[in-house]
């Protein structure tokens, strides 16, 4: 039951920030928020609070899954199942690491990872928004 309603909330939380900020900007931010959660989890691992580093990992994953079940595979095609198969990794990843000696390596490079996928994000987003003020630049002067 508590997985299913992880993944309500990651889902309501995904569509949450996608309408309140432009889709692209929210990925970014829900990545970040990922990032956040493997902190706290890691540092509430090594102050042995394992409990209190346990729920930051399912709110980690959550975003994670509900960023999984958002892809739109119609349009995106390989691309998304790459993201796809992507995010899961992640996921599995933080799992395994969780309590396990060397968490601190592995929820390193499971960081560094996430934080590259938000730049490339966010590259994106400032992509899309440079052409679409070019766009309308010529629209203007057409």
């Amino acid at each position: 039951m508590m997985h299913k309603q992880m993944a309500y909330m990651a889902n309501q939380a995904y569509r949450g920030a996608a309408t309140s900020v432009p889709p692209l900007k929210a990925i970014s931010m829900l990545l970040g928020g990922a990032i956040t959660f493997l902190h706290k989890s890691l540092a509430a691992q090594e102050a042995r609070r394992f409990e209190e580093g346990h729920e930051h990992l399912m709110r980690a994953t959550a975003i994670l899954r509900g960023l999984s079940h958002n892809l739109d595979f119609a349009k995106g095609g390989a691309v998304a199942e790459q993201v796809f198969q992507t995010y899961n990794a992640m996921i599995l990843a933080s799992l395994k690491a969780f309590g396990r000696p060397h968490a601190r390596a592995s929820f390193g490079r499971i960081i560094a990872g996430l934080a590259e996928l938000r730049e490339a994000w966010e590259f994106v987003d400032t992509t899309a928004r440079g052409g679409m003020a070019a766009r309308a630049d010529s629209a203007r002067r057409g």
